[in-house]
Protein backbone atom coordinates (compact mmCIF):
# COMPACT_ATOMS: atom_id res chain seq x y z
CA UNK A 1 0.00 0.00 0.00
CA UNK A 2 1.55 3.39 -0.97
CA UNK A 3 2.36 6.11 1.52
CA UNK A 4 -0.97 7.67 2.46
CA UNK A 5 -1.74 11.32 1.96
CA UNK A 6 -3.49 13.85 4.10
CA UNK A 7 -6.48 13.52 4.44
CA UNK A 8 -27.83 3.05 19.95
CA UNK A 9 -25.56 1.15 21.72
CA UNK A 10 -25.06 4.09 24.09
CA UNK A 11 -21.29 4.31 24.03
CA UNK A 12 -19.56 1.90 26.38
CA UNK A 13 -22.01 -0.40 28.18
CA UNK A 14 -23.06 0.69 31.69
CA UNK A 15 -20.96 3.84 31.32
CA UNK A 16 -17.62 2.06 31.15
CA UNK A 17 -14.69 4.12 29.81
CA UNK A 18 -13.34 3.37 26.36
CA UNK A 19 -11.79 -0.05 26.57
CA UNK A 20 -11.79 -3.12 24.40
CA UNK A 21 -10.49 -6.55 25.33
CA UNK A 22 -8.58 -8.31 22.60
CA UNK A 23 -7.81 -12.02 22.83
CA UNK A 24 -4.86 -13.73 21.21
CA UNK A 25 -5.14 -14.20 17.47
CA UNK A 26 -6.82 -17.48 16.52
CA UNK A 27 -5.64 -19.14 13.37
CA UNK A 28 -7.43 -21.83 11.37
CA UNK A 29 -5.31 -24.59 9.91
CA UNK A 30 -1.62 -24.18 10.57
CA UNK A 31 0.30 -21.13 11.67
CA UNK A 32 0.94 -17.83 9.94
CA UNK A 33 3.89 -15.64 10.85
CA UNK A 34 3.31 -11.89 10.75
CA UNK A 35 6.52 -10.00 10.13
CA UNK A 36 6.58 -6.20 10.25
CA UNK A 37 8.85 -4.61 7.66
CA UNK A 38 11.27 -2.09 9.13
CA UNK A 39 11.27 1.25 7.30
CA UNK A 40 7.92 3.05 7.53
CA UNK A 41 6.02 0.46 9.57
CA UNK A 42 4.99 -1.41 6.45
CA UNK A 43 2.90 -4.33 7.61
CA UNK A 44 2.46 -7.68 5.89
CA UNK A 45 -0.90 -9.16 4.89
CA UNK A 46 -2.92 -11.27 7.32
CA UNK A 47 -4.86 -13.58 5.01
CA UNK A 48 -6.77 -15.09 7.94
CA UNK A 49 -7.89 -11.72 9.26
CA UNK A 50 -11.58 -12.58 8.97
CA UNK A 51 -11.05 -15.52 11.35
CA UNK A 52 -9.45 -13.37 14.06
CA UNK A 53 -11.49 -12.72 17.23
CA UNK A 54 -13.14 -9.32 16.66
CA UNK A 55 -14.12 -6.65 19.18
CA UNK A 56 -17.76 -5.72 19.76
CA UNK A 57 -18.65 -2.41 18.18
CA UNK A 58 -20.29 0.43 20.02
CA UNK A 59 -23.26 2.49 18.84
CA UNK A 60 -25.72 -0.07 17.53
CA UNK A 61 -29.03 -1.62 18.44
CA UNK A 62 -30.30 -5.16 18.14
CA UNK A 63 -33.32 -5.87 15.96
CA UNK A 64 -35.61 -8.90 15.57
CA UNK A 65 -34.27 -11.84 13.64
CA UNK A 66 -30.67 -11.34 14.79
CA UNK A 67 -30.40 -8.20 12.70
CA UNK A 68 -28.62 -5.07 13.97
CA UNK A 69 -28.76 -1.38 13.12
CA UNK A 70 -25.48 0.53 13.25
CA UNK A 71 -25.88 3.91 14.95
CA UNK A 72 -22.41 5.27 14.32
CA UNK A 73 -23.01 7.35 11.20
CA UNK A 74 -26.06 8.80 9.42
CA UNK A 75 -26.36 5.78 7.12
CA UNK A 76 -27.85 3.65 9.89
CA UNK A 77 -26.98 0.40 8.09
CA UNK A 78 -29.31 -2.48 8.96
CA UNK A 79 -27.41 -5.75 8.77
CA UNK A 80 -28.52 -9.34 8.72
CA UNK A 81 -26.19 -12.00 10.10
CA UNK A 82 -23.01 -12.00 8.03
CA UNK A 83 -23.69 -8.55 6.63
CA UNK A 84 -21.29 -5.63 6.72
CA UNK A 85 -21.99 -1.93 6.74
CA UNK A 86 -21.21 0.46 3.89
CA UNK A 87 -17.80 1.05 5.51
CA UNK A 88 -17.02 -2.70 5.17
CA UNK A 89 -15.40 -2.81 8.62
CA UNK A 90 -18.40 -3.46 10.90
CA UNK A 91 -20.04 -6.87 10.66
CA UNK A 92 -23.04 -8.66 12.17
CA UNK A 93 -21.95 -11.96 13.65
CA UNK A 94 -24.74 -13.87 15.32
CA UNK A 95 -26.74 -10.75 16.10
CA UNK A 96 -23.79 -8.82 17.54
CA UNK A 97 -22.07 -5.98 15.68
CA UNK A 98 -18.29 -6.23 15.62
CA UNK A 99 -15.55 -3.91 14.47
CA UNK A 100 -13.04 -5.73 12.28
CA UNK A 101 -10.31 -3.08 12.49
CA UNK A 102 -9.70 -2.67 16.21
CA UNK A 103 -5.93 -2.89 16.71
CA UNK A 104 -5.33 -3.27 12.97
CA UNK A 105 -3.63 -0.13 11.60
CA UNK A 106 -2.78 -0.34 7.92
CA UNK A 107 -0.52 2.73 7.98
CA UNK A 108 1.61 4.34 10.69
CA UNK A 109 3.87 7.31 9.92
CA UNK A 110 5.28 10.38 11.62
CA UNK A 111 4.18 13.61 9.88
CA UNK A 112 4.37 17.34 10.53
CA UNK A 113 1.08 18.37 12.07
CA UNK A 114 0.84 21.02 9.34
CA UNK A 115 0.27 18.17 6.87
CA UNK A 116 -3.13 17.30 8.36
CA UNK A 117 -3.55 20.33 7.95
CA UNK A 118 -3.72 21.86 11.41
CA UNK A 119 -2.33 25.41 11.38
CA UNK A 120 -3.44 26.45 14.88
CA UNK A 121 -2.41 23.30 16.75
CA UNK A 122 1.14 22.89 18.11
CA UNK A 123 2.87 24.36 15.03
CA UNK A 124 6.23 22.88 14.15
CA UNK A 125 5.59 19.62 15.99
CA UNK A 126 5.17 16.09 14.66
CA UNK A 127 2.16 13.79 14.89
CA UNK A 128 2.22 10.02 14.89
CA UNK A 129 -0.40 9.38 12.20
CA UNK A 130 -2.33 6.18 11.69
CA UNK A 131 -5.29 4.72 9.85
CA UNK A 132 -7.24 1.55 9.44
CA UNK A 133 -9.05 0.65 6.24
CA UNK A 134 -12.64 1.69 5.64
CA UNK A 135 -14.72 4.81 5.08
CA UNK A 136 -18.39 5.73 5.29
CA UNK A 137 -18.26 7.99 2.21
CA UNK A 138 -17.16 7.21 -1.35
CA UNK A 139 -15.56 10.40 -2.68
CA UNK A 140 -14.63 10.33 -6.35
CA UNK A 141 -11.51 12.41 -5.67
CA UNK A 142 -10.20 10.38 -2.70
CA UNK A 143 -6.41 10.61 -2.40
CA UNK A 144 -6.20 7.50 -0.23
CA UNK A 145 -8.72 5.26 -1.96
CA UNK A 146 -6.40 2.28 -1.53
CA UNK A 147 -7.07 2.61 2.21
CA UNK A 148 -10.62 3.90 2.27
CA UNK A 149 -12.03 1.38 -0.21
CA UNK A 150 -10.14 -1.68 1.04
CA UNK A 151 -11.68 -4.44 3.15
CA UNK A 152 -10.00 -5.62 6.35
CA UNK A 153 -9.05 -9.02 4.96
CA UNK A 154 -7.23 -7.38 2.06
CA UNK A 155 -5.17 -4.98 4.19
CA UNK A 156 -1.56 -5.12 5.32
CA UNK A 157 -1.94 -5.25 9.09
CA UNK A 158 -0.37 -6.38 12.30
CA UNK A 159 -2.08 -6.07 15.67
CA UNK A 160 -0.93 -3.04 17.66
CA UNK A 161 -2.54 -2.40 21.04
CA UNK A 162 -3.56 1.16 21.94
CA UNK A 163 -0.75 1.39 24.47
CA UNK A 164 1.66 0.34 21.73
CA UNK A 165 0.59 3.29 19.57
CA UNK A 166 1.10 5.66 22.51
CA UNK A 167 4.54 4.16 23.12
CA UNK A 168 5.50 4.68 19.48
CA UNK A 169 4.35 8.29 19.62
CA UNK A 170 6.42 8.93 22.74
CA UNK A 171 9.48 7.23 21.23
CA UNK A 172 9.14 9.38 18.09
CA UNK A 173 8.95 12.57 20.13
CA UNK A 174 5.48 13.27 18.72
CA UNK A 175 3.35 15.82 20.53
CA UNK A 176 0.15 14.32 19.17
CA UNK A 177 -1.45 11.23 17.68
CA UNK A 178 -3.42 11.89 14.49
CA UNK A 179 -6.24 9.66 13.28
CA UNK A 180 -6.10 10.36 9.57
CA UNK A 181 -5.50 9.04 6.01
CA UNK A 182 -8.73 7.02 6.03
CA UNK A 183 -11.85 7.84 8.08
CA UNK A 184 -11.39 7.71 11.87
CA UNK A 185 -15.14 7.52 12.47
CA UNK A 186 -15.10 3.87 11.39
CA UNK A 187 -12.44 2.96 13.96
CA UNK A 188 -13.77 5.12 16.79
CA UNK A 189 -13.39 2.34 19.39
CA UNK A 190 -9.69 1.95 18.64
CA UNK A 191 -9.12 5.71 18.45
CA UNK A 192 -10.78 6.23 21.82
CA UNK A 193 -8.55 3.71 23.57
CA UNK A 194 -5.43 5.08 21.86
CA UNK A 195 -6.35 8.61 22.93
CA UNK A 196 -6.70 7.48 26.54
CA UNK A 197 -3.30 5.78 26.41
CA UNK A 198 -1.76 8.84 24.80
CA UNK A 199 -3.29 11.24 27.29
CA UNK A 200 -1.69 9.25 30.12
CA UNK A 201 1.67 10.10 28.54
CA UNK A 202 0.85 13.76 27.95
CA UNK A 203 0.28 13.23 24.21
CA UNK A 204 -2.68 14.95 22.55
CA UNK A 205 -5.01 13.42 19.97
CA UNK A 206 -6.24 15.07 16.78
CA UNK A 207 -8.78 13.79 14.26
CA UNK A 208 -8.96 14.33 10.50
CA UNK A 209 -12.50 13.40 9.48
CA UNK A 210 -15.26 13.82 6.93
CA UNK A 211 -17.61 14.67 9.80
CA UNK A 212 -20.15 12.04 8.75
CA UNK A 213 -21.12 10.83 12.22
CA UNK A 214 -24.14 10.80 14.51
CA UNK A 215 -24.29 13.13 17.47
CA UNK A 216 -23.88 10.63 20.33
CA UNK A 217 -20.62 9.09 19.09
CA UNK A 218 -19.46 12.57 18.04
CA UNK A 219 -19.86 13.90 21.57
CA UNK A 220 -17.96 10.88 22.89
CA UNK A 221 -15.23 11.63 20.34
CA UNK A 222 -15.10 15.24 21.54
CA UNK A 223 -14.46 14.07 25.08
CA UNK A 224 -11.27 12.20 24.27
CA UNK A 225 -9.60 14.29 21.54
CA UNK A 226 -8.15 17.81 21.50
CA UNK A 227 -8.78 18.97 17.93
CA UNK A 228 -10.88 17.92 14.95
CA UNK A 229 -10.41 18.90 11.33
CA UNK A 230 -13.48 18.44 9.15
CA UNK A 231 -13.35 18.09 5.37
CA UNK A 232 -16.30 20.18 4.25
CA UNK A 233 -16.62 18.81 0.74
CA UNK A 234 -19.10 21.35 -0.57
CA UNK A 235 -21.98 23.57 0.49
CA UNK A 236 -24.29 21.80 -1.93
CA UNK A 237 -26.41 18.75 -1.16
CA UNK A 238 -26.23 17.43 -4.73
CA UNK A 239 -22.42 17.43 -4.62
CA UNK A 240 -22.44 15.35 -1.45
CA UNK A 241 -24.92 12.93 -3.04
CA UNK A 242 -23.33 12.62 -6.49
CA UNK A 243 -19.61 13.03 -5.78
CA UNK A 244 -19.26 11.77 -2.19
CA UNK A 245 -22.18 9.36 -1.74
CA UNK A 246 -23.41 11.13 1.38
CA UNK A 247 -25.37 14.13 2.62
CA UNK A 248 -24.40 17.68 3.63
CA UNK A 249 -26.74 18.27 6.58
CA UNK A 250 -25.08 15.79 9.01
CA UNK A 251 -21.67 17.35 8.32
CA UNK A 252 -22.97 20.82 9.10
CA UNK A 253 -24.46 19.44 12.31
CA UNK A 254 -21.06 17.97 13.18
CA UNK A 255 -19.28 21.28 12.63
CA UNK A 256 -21.70 23.16 14.87
CA UNK A 257 -21.57 20.43 17.53
CA UNK A 258 -17.76 20.28 17.65
CA UNK A 259 -17.60 24.02 18.08
CA UNK A 260 -20.26 23.96 20.80
CA UNK A 261 -18.36 21.20 22.61
CA UNK A 262 -15.31 23.44 22.89
CA UNK A 263 -13.01 21.18 20.87
CA UNK A 264 -10.59 23.03 18.59
CA UNK A 265 -11.94 22.93 15.03
CA UNK A 266 -10.43 23.56 11.61
CA UNK A 267 -12.08 23.11 8.20
CA UNK A 268 -10.74 22.13 4.78
CA UNK A 269 -12.52 22.76 1.48
CA UNK A 270 -11.06 21.03 -1.58
CA UNK A 271 -12.00 23.22 -4.55
CA UNK A 272 -12.85 20.97 -7.51
CA UNK A 273 -13.21 22.79 -10.86
CA UNK A 274 -16.75 22.83 -12.29
CA UNK A 275 -18.15 20.81 -9.35
CA UNK A 276 -17.92 22.88 -6.15
CA UNK A 277 -16.17 26.10 -7.22
CA UNK A 278 -19.27 28.29 -7.47
CA UNK A 279 -18.24 31.46 -5.66
CA UNK A 280 -21.77 32.38 -4.62
CA UNK A 281 -22.04 29.04 -2.78
CA UNK A 282 -18.66 29.62 -1.20
CA UNK A 283 -19.85 33.02 0.03
CA UNK A 284 -22.98 31.38 1.45
CA UNK A 285 -20.79 28.76 3.16
CA UNK A 286 -18.54 31.40 4.71
CA UNK A 287 -21.51 33.24 6.17
CA UNK A 288 -22.86 29.97 7.57
CA UNK A 289 -19.51 29.20 9.21
CA UNK A 290 -19.32 32.64 10.83
CA UNK A 291 -22.86 32.27 12.19
CA UNK A 292 -22.62 28.65 13.35
CA UNK A 293 -18.96 28.09 14.21
CA UNK A 294 -17.62 31.61 14.67
CA UNK A 295 -15.15 33.85 12.83
CA UNK A 296 -12.04 32.25 14.38
CA UNK A 297 -12.41 28.79 12.82
CA UNK A 298 -9.52 28.36 10.37
CA UNK A 299 -10.69 27.52 6.85
CA UNK A 300 -8.22 25.94 4.43
CA UNK A 301 -8.90 26.05 0.69
CA UNK A 302 -7.01 23.22 -0.97
CA UNK A 303 -6.10 23.00 -4.65
CA UNK A 304 -7.46 19.96 -6.49
CA UNK A 305 -5.28 17.86 -8.79
CA UNK A 306 -6.67 15.14 -11.11
CA UNK A 307 -6.96 11.90 -9.18
CA UNK A 308 -8.88 8.64 -8.77
CA UNK A 309 -12.27 8.89 -10.54
CA UNK A 310 -11.93 12.60 -11.33
CA UNK A 311 -8.77 12.32 -13.41
CA UNK A 312 -10.56 14.03 -16.29
CA UNK A 313 -10.75 17.40 -14.52
CA UNK A 314 -8.02 20.07 -14.58
CA UNK A 315 -6.18 21.36 -11.50
CA UNK A 316 -7.90 24.19 -9.67
CA UNK A 317 -6.84 27.59 -11.04
CA UNK A 318 -4.98 29.53 -8.37
CA UNK A 319 -7.14 32.53 -9.25
CA UNK A 320 -10.19 30.60 -8.04
CA UNK A 321 -8.51 29.93 -4.70
CA UNK A 322 -7.54 33.60 -4.43
CA UNK A 323 -11.12 34.72 -5.03
CA UNK A 324 -12.49 32.18 -2.55
CA UNK A 325 -9.98 33.41 0.02
CA UNK A 326 -11.04 37.01 -0.56
CA UNK A 327 -14.76 36.20 -0.32
CA UNK A 328 -14.38 34.38 2.97
CA UNK A 329 -12.31 37.16 4.49
CA UNK A 330 -14.99 39.64 3.42
CA UNK A 331 -17.61 37.42 5.07
CA UNK A 332 -15.82 37.78 8.41
CA UNK A 333 -13.60 34.70 8.71
CA UNK A 334 -10.33 35.83 10.29
CA UNK A 335 -8.08 32.88 9.37
CA UNK A 336 -8.38 31.69 5.77
CA UNK A 337 -5.60 29.68 4.14
CA UNK A 338 -4.66 28.44 0.68
CA UNK A 339 -3.05 25.02 0.39
CA UNK A 340 -1.31 22.97 -2.30
CA UNK A 341 0.17 26.18 -3.74
CA UNK A 342 3.79 26.36 -2.52
CA UNK A 343 4.90 29.89 -1.67
CA UNK A 344 1.40 31.36 -1.58
CA UNK A 345 1.05 34.29 0.82
CA UNK A 346 -2.10 32.75 2.26
CA UNK A 347 -0.25 29.78 3.72
CA UNK A 348 0.97 32.05 6.55
CA UNK A 349 -0.90 33.14 9.68
CA UNK A 350 -1.43 36.86 10.17
CA UNK A 351 -2.51 38.64 13.33
CA UNK A 352 -6.11 39.77 12.79
CA UNK A 353 -5.48 42.94 14.82
CA UNK A 354 -2.16 44.37 13.58
CA UNK A 355 -1.86 42.40 10.32
CA UNK A 356 1.70 41.23 11.00
CA UNK A 357 2.82 37.78 9.89
CA UNK A 358 3.11 35.70 13.07
CA UNK A 359 3.52 32.19 11.65
CA UNK A 360 5.51 31.84 8.44
CA UNK A 361 5.22 28.53 6.60
CA UNK A 362 7.00 26.92 3.70
CA UNK A 363 5.00 23.88 2.74
CA UNK A 364 4.80 21.73 5.85
CA UNK A 365 7.71 23.50 7.53
CA UNK A 366 7.44 26.37 10.00
CA UNK A 367 9.91 29.05 8.90
CA UNK A 368 9.31 31.54 11.72
CA UNK A 369 7.08 32.02 14.76
CA UNK A 370 6.43 35.51 16.09
CA UNK A 371 4.20 34.65 19.02
CA UNK A 372 4.57 34.81 22.78
CA UNK A 373 2.68 31.77 24.00
CA UNK A 374 -0.80 32.23 22.54
CA UNK A 375 -0.43 35.90 21.57
CA UNK A 376 0.95 38.04 18.77
CA UNK A 377 4.48 39.13 19.61
CA UNK A 378 3.89 42.55 18.03
CA UNK A 379 0.60 43.74 19.52
CA UNK A 380 -0.34 41.16 22.16
CA UNK A 381 -3.54 40.03 20.44
CA UNK A 382 -4.57 36.56 21.64
CA UNK A 383 -4.62 34.09 18.73
CA UNK A 384 -7.12 31.22 19.04
CA UNK A 385 -5.70 27.71 18.86
CA UNK A 386 -3.62 25.18 20.81
CA UNK A 387 -0.12 26.55 21.14
CA UNK A 388 3.16 25.38 22.56
CA UNK A 389 4.48 27.19 25.61
CA UNK A 390 7.66 29.18 25.09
Amino acid sequence: MPLPKDKPHAGPREGRPFEAPFTRRAFLGGSVALIAAAAADRLVPSPLFAADPPVEARYYEKLPGSRVRCLLCPRGCVLSVGGRGFCAVRENRGGVLYTLVYGQPCAIHVDPIEKKPFFHVLPGTSALSLATVGCNLDCKFCQNWQISRSRPEDADTKYVAPAGIADRAAAAGAHSIAYTYGEPVVFIEYAGDIAAAGRAKGIRSVVVSNGYIRKEPLLDLCRFVDAIKIDLKSFDESYYRDVCGGSLAPVLDTIASVRAAGVWLELVYLVVPTLNDDLSRIREMARWIVSNAGPDVPLHFSRFFPHYRLANLPPTPVSTLDRAHEICREAGLRFVYVGNVPGHEAEHTYCPKCGKKILARSGYRIAAIDMRGDSCRFCGEKIPGIWREE
